[in-house]
């Protein structure tokens, strides 16, 4: 099956604006790896880390899309892969919301993967200092697991995707966004973290993620436009009615 183009392009376009909240709660996650890291190439620790934080966050995106799978499955419900595609839309909007959240009001998102953390903090600590790069690989994939909104929100996006492929696309997306940021730590990144955090920007991005939701959200009555239903089609919607 096709991949939803919608929903990897939101998921994208939200680890790029949120790079910046991204910077603010991994940043002494950067920090501690590149110190423990020394003495080795600063560039070849910022590209493994984020690999494997990339990768981290595909595989946590796996296993929550092929557990919706599973509940697909096992439960056979007549129209509820068209219910989940409708969840997905409902989360994508919930993202946009998130972006344009300065006070925290949605922080309680993070709370589940704050308790899994738990359970991986005495990990991360046996791994420091990261002297040798396949423990940088490591630190990164278990930095992917760090609780954060932003990342908790499009995880559940995997989830109600209800396929692992999916589900670790839309991850791998929102990882990839955050790597404008998150790859420290240039002047053209600085700069780049300067402009994304303008709320301008950040509006705009935040709209387009919501009309992508919107649009994933209503796509089963768009559909029913002969026009439409082709697009959305090409785009990669699926469980869509013919």
């Amino acid at each position: 099956m096709p991949l939803d183009l919608l929903t990897l392009s939101a998921a994208l376009l939200a680890g790029v604006m949120g790079g910046v909240h991204c910077a603010a709660m991994c940043g002494g996650v950067a920090a501690g790896i590149a110190a423990g890291s020394v003495p080795n190439p600063p560039l070849r620790i910022a590209l493994l880390a984020n690999l494997g934080r990339i990768i981290g966050y595909s595989l946590a995106g796996a296993v929550v899309g092929g557990f919706g799978a599973g509940l697909l499955a096992l439960f056979r419900i007549e129209g509820l892969a068209l219910g989940l595609r409708m969840a997905v839309g409902i989360v994508l909007i919930l993202a946009a919301i998130r972006l344009l959240d300065s006070r925290g009001r949605l922080a309680f998102l993070a709370a589940p993967g704050a308790l899994l953390w738990r359970t991986m903090a005495p990990l991360h600590r046996r791994l420091l200092p990261a002297r040798t790069p396949a423990r940088v690989f490591a630190l990164g994939l278990l930095w992917g697991w760090l609780p954060c909104g932003l990342s908790a929100t499009l995880l559940t996006a995997a989830w109600f995707s209800a396929e692992a492929l999916s589900g670790a696309a839309i991850m791998a997306a929102f990882g990839l966004g955050t790597l404008p940021i998150m790859l420290p730590l240039t002047w053209s990144g600085a700069r780049l973290a300067t402009w994304l955090a303008r709320r301008a920007f950040r509006v705009t991005a935040a709209a387009a993620i919501a009309g992508a939701g919107l649009l994933t959200l209503t796509a089963p009555w768009l559909a029913r436009i002969p026009a439409v239903h082709d697009l959305l089609v090409a785009l990669g919607c699926r469980t869509l009615p013919g």
